[in-house]
């Protein structure tokens, strides 16, 4: 498989920092690894919502932890992006409930829709439609994540207002 190498600039702003070392001060200072799940998502989202292999290293400097031990974490989970994503990602539950409520289906108009494939961003950088593990909202299938928010009940009326409302930039994507 061949693998296209990105580059990003590294962006340590004195506020992140902060906001890094009040994450490490709530664990012991002989386990500041614990800090890592945490801090990955800070960094990631004040990085354009991905991680290179240098920010990763940044990451491992700042807990004093190898860049190995990142690196595991990153490519384990699948919240943790590795190369540059579209702005909105559409993340479709895909675990039985979902697919037993058409998540499948609603995916390939998702996909149609937009122009892509699953895992391919739009070329204006603004979509990208991924398939994830169980997300916990069984009761609500077929359902998807996008930023923090879950959306329920989809329906392809649903997955057009949601693809409006995106290119409106009228979409909460953190509560933060």
């Amino acid at each position: 498989m061949e693998r296209t190498y990105h580059k990003q600039e590294i962006n340590i702003t004195s506020a992140l920092m902060t906001r890094i070392n009040e994450l490490i001060s709530h664990y012991p200072e002989d386990k500041r690894k614990s800090a890592l799940l945490p801090v990955l998502h800070e960094v990631q989202d004040a990085h354009d919502n991905w991680l290179s292999i240098e920010l990763m290293n940044k990451v491992a400097e700042i807990l004093l932890i190898k860049p190995i031990e990142v690196y595991e974490v990153v490519s384990f989970y699948t919240m943790y992006n590795q190369r540059p994503v579209g702005k909105y990602m559409f993340e479709f539950c895909q675990t039985s409930p979902c697919c037993l409520n058409g998540v499948e289906d609603l995916m390939d108009y998702t996909c149609e829709k937009l122009g892509v494939k699953v895992g391919e961003p739009t070329a204006d950088g603004l979509f990208e439609v991924r398939g994830v593990e169980c997300l916990g909202a069984c009761g609500y299938a077929p359902m998807m994540q996008l930023g923090d928010f879950y959306k329920e009940h989809l329906t392809a009326a649903k997955i057009d207002q949601l693809i409006a409302d995106c290119k409106n930039d009228t979409i909460l994507l953190h509560d933060k």
